[in-house]
């Protein structure tokens, strides 16, 4: 009882910040609904949590931007709008469908032109990302399938520069990260990126838990030293 108690107080304080800091517009809205029309999973970051890569985006003066792990394009539209006109946003989407929905998302945004959605897993889209887009991103945020997530972290090292912030999403899973021993596979690739971010010797980083309308998880943040 205690614990449901927790997470109404949890969503309530949510839709509070959500709609005094981070209201819906159209195309945040419509996001959302065409993705649950198409029955995609409810896993979009929150409303709050978007606006937070926004910032953060903004804030390192970012001009492009690596996103792993589209689903329906909402925190795509988040980070695309924090870019300026010449910019440029590569998302790699695993499921065919889910990319179908965030292109729509990303059309009715008018954000198209400045976000290229790559459909097929992520570590066979990840090469030709690197062939194609040679200048470094300035920031790259990581929320697909954990169990690769050290893959996924070796592989923004490489497509960084010094200065750059990689965000990894979901790094707490309830609690579950501190399960050392018979961890699944998605727990054991968080705790390994974890541990990537706390010893290599060109990541500077921390992790955060979070509650909310998402339940309690957490994200970490690095920067790229030289």
């Amino acid at each position: 009882m205690a614990e449901h108690a927790s997470e109404d107080r949890w969503t309530a304080v949510d839709d509070y910040l959500n709609d005094l800091l981070a209201p819906g517009d159209e195309a945040l809205t419509a996001a959302l609904a065409d993705s649950e029309a198409a029955g995609l999973p409810h896993i979009a970051v929150a409303p709050n949590q978007g606006k937070f890569l926004h910032l953060i985006a903004r804030i390192q003066g970012a001009r492009r931007v690596l996103e792993i792990g589209t689903l329906g394009g909402y925190s795509t539209i988040w980070l695309a709008r924090a870019l300026p006109a010449d910019g440029v946003l590569v998302t790699l989407e695993y499921d065919p469908r889910h990319a179908e929905v965030a292109c729509g998302n990303l059309a009715r945004a008018g954000l198209d032109k400045i976000a290229e959605v790559r459909v097929g897993p992520a570590l066979d889209s990840l090469p030709g990302v690197a062939a194609d887009h040679p200048d470094p991103f300035d920031l790259v945020f990581i929320d697909a399938d954990k169990a690769n997530n050290p893959h996924y972290v070796e592989w923004a090292l490489r497509l960084t520069r010094p200065g750059s912030v990689i965000i990894v999403d979901n790094v707490v899973r309830g609690g579950r990260v501190t399960d050392d021993s018979g961890a699944t596979p998605d727990i054991r690739g968080i705790r390994a990126a974890l541990q990537m971010i706390a010893d290599h010797p060109k990541l500077d980083g921390t992790a955060l838990q979070t509650v909310g309308a998402k339940g309690h998880d957490g994200f970490a943040l690095a920067r790229v030293l030289p």
